[in-house]
């Protein structure tokens, strides 16, 4: 009986070794596993300070980027309503003067007075005229004066010993100007005694 108790303890040693070693080799694989499992995965490099930086500075101009085009739009929709702003203003000081040509209409169907049709025609022109002095807009002086082509425009050269040369001797359409900026220059004849 003791040889078989001795080699029941001999088997449960052996079994106990060969379990421990079996336990060590699944240990030591499971770490070699890790390990290549690290070396497969691309380990993360650490950052220099110059590529933060970088970085910081590619987040810094996309902000800069996306606040100038809103920037843009806002502008852009606010030049459009100061547009219509400025446009409705205009129209309104000339409505009254198209309300009273229209009116100047009708009359001339019913009246057979002609003195009475050219003083209303004379105070239509008043009421333009006085709408143009609202929006500081003013004839550009012409007939008599000298030839400027910041103001005129030459579209016909002719011939006048009682006027000297590049002076004014004829208007054919009348020039304005908006405060300083021009908006239609003159259209004018030239004399030119050559």
């Amino acid at each position: 009986m003791q040889a078989e108790d001795i080699k029941d303890t001999k088997s449960a040693g052996e079994e106990a070794v060969n379990t421990e070693a079996a336990a060590g080799a699944q240990a030591q694989e499971a770490a070699e596993s890790a390990e290549n499992a690290q070396q497969a995965e691309p380990q993360e490099p650490q950052k220099d300070e110059r590529d933060v930086k970088i970085e910081e500075l590619q987040k810094q101009l996309l902000r800069l980027q996306a606040d100038f085009e809103n920037f843009r739009r806002r502008n852009a929709a606010e030049r459009e309503q100061l547009s219509t702003f400025v446009t409705a203003e205009v129209v309104g000081k000339f409505l009254k003067v198209l309300d009273n040509f229209e009116r100047a209409e009708q009359s001339v169907k019913t009246t057979t007075d002609m003195n009475t049709i050219v003083a209303g025609m004379e105070k239509i022109k008043r009421q333009f005229q006085q709408a143009f002095k609202e929006l500081e807009v003013e004839e550009i002086p012409a007939e008599g004066q000298k030839f400027n082509p910041e103001l005129h425009e030459a579209v016909m050269r002719g011939q006048n010993p009682d006027l000297d040369d590049d002076s004014i001797e004829q208007v054919f359409e009348k020039g304005y100007k908006l405060r300083n900026k021009i908006i239609r220059h003159s259209k004018v004849k030239v004399i030119s005694n050559d």
